[in-house]
């Protein structure tokens, strides 16, 4: 039976070079240091290309803004044509047919100045042709007269708010809130950034992890396995009853399905980081990662303070946030200004010209000699009667403006608490690695003078197999605390906004 046994499994080395054969099928390693990766996700992480077309569309947006400044030219040519039959007056006299034939021109451009000054600028002219036709009662003959008249007028109106209107119009309200959106988008942009490379950060950790968890594994099999095969050479020479070989073997069998669970940790893990870096997921799916770093504990000096105080200047977030109350000012400023009467400058000035018998010719002869010149001011006022809607407007501006402020306050709050969670979190994660470090050495002492103890008859087999579990316990602990560790200090970099200045990451937005 036990033959069986030992031929349906593999032997230690065997069953992990199996797993490594099987892995390896058609598998390229690629070594990739952690700024490696950061490098590579920072030009193909997805949602990070997704957060970079922000800006675009946010400038984009801004130059629309602008187009409320953007004068309008209008042009025009029209042709008129009009006929009109003879008829004979009550005393048999000829009333002659008429026609006429038009031809009209039209030119202007306005707009509207950053001052709230409208203005037109325009000019027309059109000449138009007579025709008289009637028939001479001597000889009876049809005679016709022609006759040519042009007129033209070029002006200009201008009209200038000076107090609804003056400060701020809609135009330079759309402008000051696709200004501020551009920032809000940039800001957006870097958090992205910060968030990509922590996650990369971690997930590079986890794959440090993962690796050093098939390697305990390993070693707890060949323990297994070492354990196993002399526990069988004792029971064959009757130096140790058959039921130690049985918890040797399953000790074994249990350390194998251990294996396996870490293999499989070892793959998504991979995966996972394979799927930050890429944009194209399928030229990854036959490369394995081979990490070039281990997990190492470096030492800083912890604050509240000092992180509170990085947090408060340097999260993009937050800065976001503060925008908003600039946003929000910029429309209480607008609607202020909407309470306020219509009051407007208009003037106009500009020239005539025309005339019986005179073409175009004449037409533009009397502009150049600048005859018959017009102009006009004035003023006007008005204000709906009780002006409800720009008060409630200014209402539910101030509103929002007050929200935006206690917002951005809890926003402030929950940065201080999860900044002082990370805190703690790294630092006791740092004392925990000195705990499973000497936990770790304790383990390997208790094991190894146990095993000589056995070898010497002075223990059993059952106290091996236990503190060899407590061996791989005691490895697997030290790696998990190394790698909270090192989360954590990631975790407490974005926390602080500091990421981008830890890694040394500088960044320049287009």
């Amino acid at each position: 039976m036990h033959k069986l046994f030992a031929v349906a499994v593999l032997s230690g080395a065997a069953f992990a070079a199996g797993l490594n054969a099987h892995d390896s099928q058609a598998m390229v390693n690629r070594p990739l240091s952690l700024n490696d990766c950061i490098q590579i996700a920072l030009q193909h992480n997805l949602l990070l290309k997704v957060e970079k077309i922000n800006p675009q569309i946010s400038r984009a947006d801004l130059k629309i803004a602008y187009a409320g400044w953007y004068p309008n030219f209008t042009t025009s040519y029209n042709h008129n044509f009009r006929q009109q039959p003879g008829n004979v007056d009550e005393f048999s006299r000829t009333i002659p047919g008429t026609s006429s034939e038009t031809d009209s021109f039209f030119t202007g451009i306005n707009g509207r100045l950053p001052t709230g000054l409208t203005y037109n600028i325009q000019g027309n002219v059109a000449n138009t042709f007579f025709d008289s036709s009637f028939i001479d009662q001597n000889t009876l003959q049809t005679i016709t007269v022609t006759s040519e008249n042009a007129n033209g007028n070029i002006s200009i109106n201008m009209t200038q708010p000076l107090l609804r209107g003056l400060m701020i119009d809609q135009t330079r309200l759309n402008i000051k809130l696709s200004k501020v959106a551009l920032e809000q988008a940039e800001l957006g942009l870097i958090w992205q950034i910060m968030n990509t490379v922590a996650q990369v950060e971690q997930a590079y950790f986890d794959l440090i992890a993962a690796e050093e968890s098939v390697k305990v594994q390993e070693k707890a099999v060949q323990l297994a396995e070492r354990l196993l095969t002399e526990n069988r050479k004792r029971v064959e020479v009757g130096a140790m009853a058959p039921l130690d070989e049985k918890q040797a073997e399953s000790q074994f069998a249990s350390r194998r399905a251990d294996l396996l669970g870490a293999k499989r940790s070892l793959a998504l893990s991979q995966n996972a980081l394979k799927n930050l870096l890429s944009d194209e997921y399928l030229e990854w799916q036959d490369t394995r990662i081979e990490v070039t770093e281990v997990l190492r504990v470096l030492p800083i000096p912890f604050s509240r303070q000092d992180s509170w105080h990085k947090a408060m200047n340097l999260r993009p977030d937050l800065q976001q946030n503060r925008l908003n109350i600039e946003r929000n000012g910029i429309i209480v400023k607008f609607n202020k200004n909407q309470v306020l009467p219509q009051l407007d400058v208009i003037g106009s000035f500009g020239y005539s010209a025309g005339g019986r018998g005179i073409g175009y010719d004449g037409v533009f002869d009397q502009f150049r000699r600048q005859e018959n010149p017009t102009w006009s001011v004035g003023g006007r006022f008005s204000i709906p009667i009780g002006n409800r809607v720009a008060r409630n407007n200014l209402k539910i501006a101030r509103a929002q403006e007050e929200q935006a402020l206690l917002r951005l306050k809890q926003l402030e709050q929950t940065i201080m608490v999860n900044v002082e969670n990370a805190v703690t979190l790294a630092e006791i994660n740092l004392q925990r690695v000195d705990a499973t470090r000497q936990n770790r050495e304790f383990a390997e002492a208790a094991l190894e003078a146990e095993q000589t103890k056995l070898e010497n008859g002075k223990s059993t087999s059952f106290i091996v197999l236990q503190l060899q579990r407590d061996l791989t316990q005691a490895r697997s602990g030290e790696i998990q605390a190394l790698t909270e560790y090192n989360r954590a200090r990631s975790q407490l970099s974005l926390a602080e906004g500091a990421t981008l200045q830890d890694r040394e990451i500088s960044l320049e937005v287009e």
